[in-house]
């Protein structure tokens, strides 16, 4: 069974589309199509049938499917054991860094370029879910979650704790107030957060937990690019703090929200249990290094954003966000 064929499957079921494998393999969609056929030939079953706009898989292709994942993180774990037998002289590292977290990655990456100067940071841009689950899956060492994970999967070093506030354009309805209970946005259209970034779920949530269910007009995963849709008056948004205090405070109304408070929690994450390569726990060493040893105080990453960040725990034991 050749191993590409059966990366491509098991792509192809995760993005529920040729098409979109297709992408995220850099490859062509009739190379996946050839590929996942072969693989049908090989096995002499179909694994994959259509019904409407969704791909179901077979009996056949289910067991595929989940052996053909634990194959694949078998193999990625091999190849990072290998390669670890080399020094860290030189090499690579693959990180995964989410669009709304990516600031809090800055000092950590320019401390390891300056102290292991071969090694080759390479960043793997998704969102926190699609990371999250590449960690579980062995395709990544290391890589930004939005806590809370899932504790038995994924071992944590806490970055970052901050609140989502409101974002309007000033002369709202909210100018002077100091604060504002989520159940008054209710009415309100919602510039969202991409479906496939963990927080569309945290603020789908949160709004539901408030007894309501968001008019979203409009999405993105970049938050200066959410910002300028609400200036634009398409709608209003939640971001994290630190993103509200680099917005100019004479175009736009930032306050926290509250009843409830919406946390943004940030964190690296590996896979737990799994195998760690001196990279992987060189990167971790300099991370701790470069965070704040104390948590009242802000960490400037830059004119005007400041983050709260949390004390590194020891020996990669996951520790206690500031305030709880």
């Amino acid at each position: 069974m050749e191993l590409r064929a059966l990366r491509y499957f098991v792509e192809v079921v995760r993005q529920q589309s040729f098409t979109v494998a297709a992408e995220q393999m850099f490859v062509t969609q009739p190379t996946i199509s050839k590929m996942v056929k072969s693989l049908e030939d090989e096995i002499g079953s179909p694994l994959l049938l259509r019904d409407g706009r969704q791909m179901v898989l077979t009996d056949v292709g289910r067991i595929v499917y989940q052996r053909g994942q634990d194959v694949l993180a078998a193999h990625a774990q091999l190849q990072a054991e290998l390669n670890d037998l080399d020094t860290l002289g030189r090499g690579e590292l693959t990180i995964g860094i989410p669009p709304m977290g990516g600031a809090l990655f800055t000092p950590a990456i320019a401390a390891f370029r300056q102290r292991y100067p071969k090694i080759e940071l390479k960043l793997f841009e998704q969102g926190s879910r699609a990371i999250e689950t590449a960690l579980i899956n062995g395709e990544l060492e290391l890589g930004g979650v939005l806590q809370p994970v899932d504790p038995d999967s994924i071992d944590v070093l806490p970055m970052s704790r901050q609140l989502l506030w409101l974002v309007a354009r000033a002369g709202s309805r909210w100018d002077g107030l100091r604060e504002v209970p989520l159940a008054q946005l209710a009415n309100e259209p919602f510039v969202f957060y991409g479906e496939s970034l963990a927080l569309n779920d945290v603020v789908l949530n949160a709004c539901r937990a408030a007894g309501f269910a968001p008019a979203i007009v409009g999405r993105s995963g970049h938050w200066d690019f959410m910002a300028a849709l609400v200036l634009a008056g398409v709608g209003i948004a939640l971001l994290p703090a630190p993103y509200c205090r680099r917005l100019d405070p004479a175009q736009f109304t930032c306050l926290p929200v509250v009843e409830p408070e919406i946390p943004w929690e940030m964190a690296i994450g590996w896979r737990r249990n799994g195998y760690l390569s001196h990279a992987a726990r060189a990167w971790l060493e300099v991370a701790r290094e470069t965070l704040p040893t104390h948590v009242s105080n802000d960490f400037m990453l830059g004119p005007g954003i400041g983050f709260s960040t949390i004390a590194a725990p020891e020996d990669g034991q996951a520790g206690t966000p500031a305030g709880e």
